[in-house]
């Protein structure tokens, strides 16, 4: 979950885990450790018609959920770091 400064709406403010609703650890509206951001934009044939959904997950709960999926995620060495 984000949260943004109130007068730009693009300067972090707060970083919280969804699943464990942990803070996580920010420096100048940056964030300085492991997040998995994930974002979902619900059309025809589901459930949620239009609803867009967001969540933020540390680096230990990313673990956790990637360790009970059935086929494992795809992992590739990334020579650039952003």
């Amino acid at each position: 979950m984000r949260q943004y400064v109130e007068s730009d709406k693009i300067t972090l403010k707060k970083v919280v885990c969804n699943q464990c609703g942990r803070e996580l650890k920010l420096e100048k509206g940056i964030v300085q450790e492991g997040v998995f951001s994930g974002k979902a934009r619900w059309g025809y044939f589901s459930g949620k018609d239009g609803e867009s959904h967001s969540f933020d997950l540390c680096e230990a709960c990313f673990d956790r959920l990637a360790r009970g999926f059935a086929v494992p995620v795809t992992i590739e060495e990334e020579m650039e770091l952003l």
